[in-house]
């Protein structure tokens, strides 16, 4: 079964995540395969993607077996794994076309990034955010340079320094996502949005999207390339050993501050 679905309807993308008894938590092979299917989307005649999960989730985060390997990584390849989250995510916030995020269920951690980046993102009510990162000694820093635009740094601060989870009424009332919608609407919300920016030109709406992230683009960049230092950094420490030990182990984690 494919991790990802991509299908066509008219000027309509969608790609789907599809591990449905993993949560569509994150692997190395979905980022590779969300990568390719952006590049496929934009070129291809769809102007708009929307995207969505399958099952109860719509993303809960890294995939279990890849926070195991990350115990045995050297640290090139913790290196390697942030530029690649990075660049997930740098991709999905310049893409040209619009994008919808169809939030089905939670989206924690790097779910959250996904769901969030997206131009328009909306959420069923028993929808959860939240970056736990600080919770198993992991850093939240590529997400977070997008979070403080989003959101502010004061709310950003207590989002990524608490590492709490938040439902939807309050993701809204934040700025996180854009409308609520109850599960058999989801997609017909999507569809709606899809609809009124298909009756723009498309032409427009891709300069004002390049446009905007020009703008940020040149700060954006200079932080992705800090994020990723201390995101591979902090792999090297002891609370992060610790922090994914005691995550894997289900037991409260014992902290040395080092």
């Amino acid at each position: 079964m494919p991790i990802l679905q991509l299908t066509y309807s008219g000027e309509i993308a969608t790609i789907t995540l599809n591990r449905p008894e993993k949560r569509n938590a994150i692997s190395a092979e979905m980022i590779a395969d969300l990568l390719a299917a952006f590049d496929e989307v934009e070129a291809s005649p769809a102007q708009v993607l929307i995207i969505t999960g399958a099952g109860k989730a719509f993303c809960s985060g890294m995939d279990l077996d890849a926070l195991k390997a990350l115990a045995t990584q050297s640290p090139a390849q913790h290196l390697e794994d942030a530029r690649t989250l990075a660049r997930l995510c740098r991709r999905l916030w310049s893409f040209p076309k619009p994008t919808i995020a169809a939030v089905n269920g939670h989206a924690i951690a790097g779910g959250c990034g996904i769901a969030t980046l997206c131009d328009f993102t909306i959420a069923v009510p028993e929808a959860k955010f939240g970056y736990p990162e600080v919770r198993i000694g992991f850093l939240p820093a590529v997400v977070s340079i997008f979070l403080v635009r989003q959101i502010g740094e004061k709310q950003a601060r207590d989002l990524l320094l608490t590492g709490k989870t938040i439902d939807a009424v309050e993701a809204l009332r934040l700025g996180l996502i854009t409308q609520i919608a109850r599960p058999e609407e989801l997609m017909t919300a999507a569809h709606d949005i899809a609809a009124t920016l298909l009756s723009s030109s498309p032409t427009s709406l891709h300069v004002t999207k390049k446009l905007l992230c020009d703008f940020a683009a040149p700060e954006v960049d200079r932080e992705l390339a800090l994020a990723v230092a201390e995101s591979a950094q902090i792999r090297s420490t002891l609370d992060f050993h610790e922090g994914l030990m005691s995550f894997l182990e289900k037991r409260p984690p014992r902290w040395s501050g080092k």
